[in-house]
């Protein structure tokens, strides 16, 4: 069983030049979001929501009959009374330490880089890119999405972003830069997304599927922009940035369909991302959305199709 190779890509840019964007559309980015958005993420947000609005509500009620009382407030009842506030400190904190301690992305530090994040907000509709910081990985593989007021901004932490260096896999990068672009085009780094679910976190099952989804939504969107690097960006999520050569992504996307059991359905069950296994199964079929909840089934497709069809073109060039 082989991974077809898609359409190749056109080459990044030159150092240093950026990427002409096509004309702010507001339609095309709706669009965009609707061909890439998976299925059950907007069903899963009305889920979170309802029952954030139900911790919350319970919480303040709480807190309301304490101090009426005279008794001090539990402090999970106030975190989440307080949630305007506390999610606000929170969103406003990372993103300075961001500022003050990440290497910033630009044309001038990892233009090759920057370029392709501008390309990614161009190819998605998006009116401005977001900005985007390299920090200390210590070996750690992840990067993330987020925003605070009117800004959104993205961080790769730098074992991951070695891993699409120069001389190494550069589509591994094109890919995670279209995923993490991908979560701030389709609304997930807004402040009120955030606040809508802030409660149901601590809900078992109800965040997490919400998360799950938001992470296929995502995929779709690197997928879209870099097809040919989904394979190798799993493939370091499975072993790390030294050993993904070695790694057969299809026998990994092949175990998905074969480990059963209810601990396997747990884990997944629990976790904010699909496991790895699932994850790889989603991105070589593309036939079907990624599962959320229950086991993936033998594959429709095995090849890889040119990357989202559906996915409206931009406007021509003045």
């Amino acid at each position: 069983m082989t991974i077809q190779q898609p359409p190749a890509m056109p080459p990044a840019p030159p150092p240093g030049m950026v990427p002409v964007a096509p004309p702010f559309d507001d339609a095309r980015r709706r669009e965009i979001r609707g061909v890439l958005r998976h299925p059950l993420e907007n069903l899963t947000l009305i889920v979170a929501v309802l029952v954030s609005l139900i911790v919350m509500s319970v919480s303040i009620g709480s807190v309301v009959d304490a101090l009426r009382n005279g008794r001090e407030p539990g402090i999970y009842s106030l975190l989440f009374a307080l949630a305007p506030l506390v999610l606000w400190l929170m969103r406003g904190q990372l993103m300075a330490r961001l500022r003050v301690g990440g290497v910033k992305i630009t044309p001038t530090q990892y233009p090759e880089a920057y370029a392709m994040l501008q390309e990614a907000a161009a190819a998605f509709g998006m009116k401005k890119a977001p900005d985007a910081y390299v920090v200390l990985g210590n070996g750690m593989i992840n990067a993330a999405a987020s925003g605070h007021g009117f800004r959104r901004f993205i961080f790769v932490y730098s074992d991951l972003f070695e891993v699409g260096g120069r001389l190494k896999n550069p589509d591994v990068l094109r890919f995670i830069i279209g995923h993490e672009v991908g979560h701030i085009a389709a609304g997930h780094a807004s402040y009120w997304r955030w606040l809508g679910i802030f409660g149901s976190q601590i809900v078992p099952f109800v965040g997490p599927v919400l998360s799950r989804a938001q992470e296929y939504t995502a995929d779709n969107f690197g997928y879209a922009y870099c097809a040919r690097g989904s394979a190798p960006a799993m493939q370091t999520l499975a072993v790390g940035k030294y050993l993904n050569p070695t790694v057969d992504i299809n026998a990994i996307a092949d175990r998905a369909e074969q480990e059963k059991g209810f601990f396997i359905w747990l884990v997944n069950a629990l976790a904010s991302h699909p496991v790895l296994a699932w994850r790889a199964h989603a991105l070589r079929d593309r036939s079907a959305p990624g599962r959320l909840v229950w086991r993936p089934r033998e594959p429709k497709l095995l090849g890889m199709p040119p990357a989202h069809p559906g996915l409206p073109p931009a406007p021509p060039r003045g």
